[in-house]
């Protein structure tokens, strides 16, 4: 799980624009957003290698993970209406509450 994180977060960093045209439209500053997102979910991937603060990167992935949903459903609505990868991002929304569920499993 944590490589998992890590290199989602590095990914914010090399392919920034992925992931600033599933930022809706309403966040305000979406490039500073993208990167504390992306430095936030490296700082949450090395806190799980440790025992002691292993709980605390769970919660905090938990946390990311309810704070990034709107993104997913605005991801969801934009394919939808491009007729693009809509499948693909439909079939993510629940995998979010995967994500949710493997995090809890490190508390």
């Amino acid at each position: 799980m944590s490589a998992f994180y890590l290199f989602a977060g590095i990914s914010h960093f090399r392919k920034p624009d992925f992931f600033l045209k599933i930022i809706p439209k309403w966040v305000p500053s979406p490039k500073k957003v993208n990167f504390l997102v992306g430095g936030i979910e490296i700082v949450l991937g090395i806190g799980l290698l440790f025992a002691d603060i292993r709980a605390y990167a769970a919660w905090g992935i938990i946390a990311l993970l309810v704070a990034v949903f709107p993104a997913n459903i605005y991801h969801y609505q934009q394919a939808r209406k491009k007729g693009k990868h809509v499948i693909a991002t439909l079939i993510r929304l629940p995998i979010q509450g995967v994500l949710i569920y493997w995090a809890y499993l490190f508390i």
